[in-house]
């Protein structure tokens, strides 16, 4: 299947502006624009809470990380010699 060409670009072009009108285009365009903006900062707020979420919970599961590592490296050691 080829791309559309310009010549067929333009009908649709002619189409759009025919059936929203001139002044609706610009809205509309605006309107996702702000859609779009407004997702990402949400996203990007979410991203922050779990990050503080999991900074916030993190300092007692990293001692109980590091002792579970700890108590396998000397098991492991003890293993090798």
């Amino acid at each position: 299947m080829t791309p559309p060409s310009i010549t067929q670009l333009l009908i649709i072009l002619l189409i759009i502006v025919l059936l929203f009108g001139a002044k609706k285009i610009p809205e509309l365009a605006k309107g996702l624009g702000s859609g779009i903006k407004n997702f990402k900062k949400a996203v990007k707020e979410d991203e922050e809470d779990n990050q503080s979420a999991q900074n916030e919970r993190d300092p007692s599961q990293i001692k109980q990380t590091q002792t579970q590592q700890d108590s396998t490296q000397d098991s492991t050691k003890k293993q090798e010699a």
